[in-house]
């Protein structure tokens, strides 16, 4: 044992002698984290879109003091200027205060949306994979049924059954993504049920509840969290379209589809009622589509 000791001590010194110590791993991974975001301006830009809308829907008096729903009327139609950012509306109300409060709403559909699809369609891929013969037969037929449907049709028809509301067209828009989310795991559970480290759990006499938990579910989790980053965009989409139908939020309630809405009746003279609001949406989509195709590209790597 000392023999071996000495040995390994006399190689130690022989590598930092003859200068083979290799440089501190935390310089090497700051070095390649600063080279990846000076390389990408595009996704950093969307994440700093993403962090400045999730600061305005948690805190909205950072970006603007003025009521959103107090009115003045010898402003009404005011132009975009230094003293209203987005201009005013018909009632005269600021258009930027309505935008940064209507985020809250915004995002809270666009969250509530996406984790409904992610947590049944996810549930539903992993049982009909898992479990397979008749289960995955029934299940995936059900979600063919889903799928042959276009999804804001599915939610328009969901959101009328359920009712009005910021909530229920939330739920509406995350129950037609269930099928998507369903496909992509159940792939995902098929493709490590033949892995051979679940094999060898198999072999070794572990409870199904100990493969599902420990070996499956968390290396197949992966593609299904980048297909939620990236249905974020289209839930956004979603939720907008319904609360410009008028199924969101009751007005006078700030929501990014009901000013889009309330603008397009005076295009002619204040267009930027609306056309200001569409951007803050299309900026969002656009951003959490170019964190997801990084996010993708990234577990392509890994795999």
């Amino acid at each position: 044992m000392t023999d071996t000791l000495l040995t390994e001590l006399a190689v130690d010194r022989t590598a930092v002698v003859g200068g083979a110590e290799p440089e501190p791993r935390t310089r090497l991974d700051r070095g390649r984290l600063l080279r990846f975001w000076l390389y990408r301006p595009g996704l950093v830009l969307s994440v700093a879109v993403v962090v400045l809308v999730v600061l305005a829907a948690f805190r909205p008096t950072l970006f603007t003091a003025r009521d959103p729903l107090l009115g003045v009327p010898s402003e009404i139609f005011s132009p975009p200027s230094g003293q209203h950012w987005f201009g005013t509306d018909e009632l005269g109300r600021d258009l930027f205060a309505r935008v940064v409060h209507g985020t809250a709403l915004s995002l809270q559909a666009t969250v509530i949306a996406v984790a409904v699809a992610f947590v049944a369609g996810g549930a539903l891929g992993l049982v009909a994979g898992f479990v397979g013969r008749w289960v995955d037969d029934v299940l995936m037929r059900i979600a063919d049924v889903l799928l042959s449907i276009p999804a804001l049709f599915l939610s328009l028809a969901l959101v009328t059954a359920l009712g009005y509301g910021t909530v229920k067209v939330a739920i509406a828009v995350g129950v037609a993504g269930v099928a998507g989310f369903a496909r992509v795991m159940r792939a995902e559970v098929l493709r490590l049920r033949r892995a051979v480290f679940v094999e060898a759990a198999w072999s070794s006499g572990a409870r199904w509840y100990t493969v599902l938990g420990r070996h499956v579910l968390p290396n197949s989790i992966g593609p299904v969290v980048v297909l939620a980053a990236l249905d974020l965009g289209t839930a956004v989409l979603a939720v907008s379209s319904l609360s410009f139908l008028g199924y969101g939020a009751v007005p006078p309630a700030p929501e990014w589809g009901t000013l889009i809405s309330s603008g397009r009746s005076y295009l002619a003279n204040a267009w930027w009622i609306s056309t200001l609001a569409g951007l803050m949406v299309a900026a969002l989509v656009l951003a959490t589509n170019r964190i997801a195709r990084a996010l993708d590209g990234e577990w392509a790597q890994q795999r």
